[in-house]
């Protein structure tokens, strides 16, 4: 008997014939003679809404208060499946994330997982229940509630997973598997079989809705068979795998964009050691977090430029914070701009294959694009652009890469 951890997000349990849906899903599961877990997120529009009540009273909102209203919507999902399993004559049972005990620190809003309490999950699956746990939820040493970020509930499953040592971890999304790129963008973009743990969390972390990347990183760290497939159409969906499974030939496996990031720029930052340390120590103070992060060399050794991002939702409150910065080490200007793009190129093959940056910057010129930042690994390569041109640097690059095609037809660079 095999353990497995059922993952569905909102589309999935958007409407109640949904969510009868899933219920047949997972009882096929455990018809199939499976122990069955499911963790859901709150049905499609919820959580927006919930966000968009607390954001109507204020702008600065407490966040302990954000996660206690935001958190609810997986209430009611866990609720509606236990109960639609029931009325088809199976036996389920339905836990908050406190109950389960999902516990996090305290950073409320985006909660990292420390542990996973699963000891009352087991008891109910050997008495042959299935168990429906909520995504995105977890609960602080103080018993406060927490949750764990947008599309947290992957990392709830993913977690899940970890701690009950499942057979499979199944994520079922609005997609069949993971493209080479965004589909809606372009049209011939490839469904991959098989994707490595770390080129899907590159693909994740740049901008990639598929999965969090936190899910990523859990999944990886466990050794968690992870697969990726559609609750709505039938299929194999894509399975992330170990990289020596994946094939040495892939050069780029997929590109990633993320709209969501913005451009902070200070000028004549004194050239001694400490000021980054300063400038970029208080947006860490704030919680934060920076992407890339260009440092110009100073010509005469006294003063230079400094560009980093930041997620874009987090950009007027480091504005805020770096204009104090700027004026305490004695920079000269700050500059902001919230126009930007990223695109990245991954690919394992990057590693022992030269011309990858070439190409790129080739492919992205010859459409008349500038690229404002560089950003590289052994497995991605970044730029900045201006937003506007998003979908045609998308574009462009899946076809210089000859993406559509697979791998092993493709013309390495």
């Amino acid at each position: 008997m095999a353990l497995i951890v059922l993952k569905f997000g909102g589309t999935s349990v958007g409407s109640i014939e949904r969510i009868r849906n899933v219920a047949r899903m997972a009882m096929a599961e455990q018809q199939a003679g499976n122990q069955v877990v499911v963790a859901v997120s709150a049905m499609s529009g919820e959580t927006n809404r919930l966000v968009g009540l607390v954001e109507d009273l204020t702008q600065f909102y407490n966040k302990r208060e954000y996660d206690v209203v935001v958190s609810a919507g997986e209430q009611i999902s866990i609720g509606l499946l236990a109960t639609a399993i029931e009325s088809m004559g199976q036996k389920a049972k339905s836990y908050l994330g406190w109950q389960v005990r999902f516990i996090t620190d305290g950073s409320h809003s985006k909660a990292r997982i420390k542990e996973v309490e699963a000891f009352r999950i087991q008891a109910d699956l050997d008495a042959g229940a299935i168990v429906i746990v909520a995504g995105f939820q977890g609960v602080d040493s103080h018993n406060n509630i927490t949750t764990l970020g947008r599309g947290g509930s992957d990392t709830s499953a993913v977690a899940l997973a970890a701690a009950l040592k499942a057979d499979r971890c199944d994520i079922y999304t609005d997609v069949d598997g993971v493209y080479t790129t965004d589909p809606r963008i372009v049209t011939k973009a490839r469904k991959m079989d098989r994707i490595s743990y770390d080129e899907m969390l590159e693909l994740a972390s740049l901008g990639a809705k598929v999965l969090q990347t936190r899910s990523v990183e859990l999944a990886k760290k466990y050794s968690v068979p992870v697969r990726v497939l559609s609750s709505l159409e039938p299929g194999s969906g894509t399975m992330l795998t170990k990289e020596e499974d994946t094939m040495e030939s892939v050069v780029v496996s997929g590109l990633a964009y993320d709209k969501n990031e913005a451009k902070i720029t200070i000028l004549g930052v004194p050239d001694k050691p400490g000021v980054a340390a300063n400038l970029l120590g208080r947006l860490g103070d704030a919680n934060i977090n920076i992407d890339m992060i260009v440092q110009n060399v100073s010509p005469a050794g006294d003063a230079t430029d400094m560009t980093f991002t930041v997620p874009k939702a987090d950009f007027p409150q480091a504005m805020k914070v770096m204009e104090d910065a700027v004026k305490d080490v004695g920079a000269r200007q700050l500059q902001g701009n919230s126009d930007i793009a990223k695109i990245s190129a991954v690919g394992v093959g990057m590693r022992s294959h030269s011309g990858i940056a070439q190409k790129m910057f080739k492919a992205l010129a010859d459409e008349g694009i500038n690229i404002l930042m560089i950003s590289t690994s052994e497995i991605k390569i970044s730029v900045v652009i201006e937003e506007k041109y998003t979908e045609l640097a998308v574009r462009a690059l899946h076809d210089a890469f000859e993406l559509e095609k697979d791998p092993s037809d493709r013309i390495n660079a």
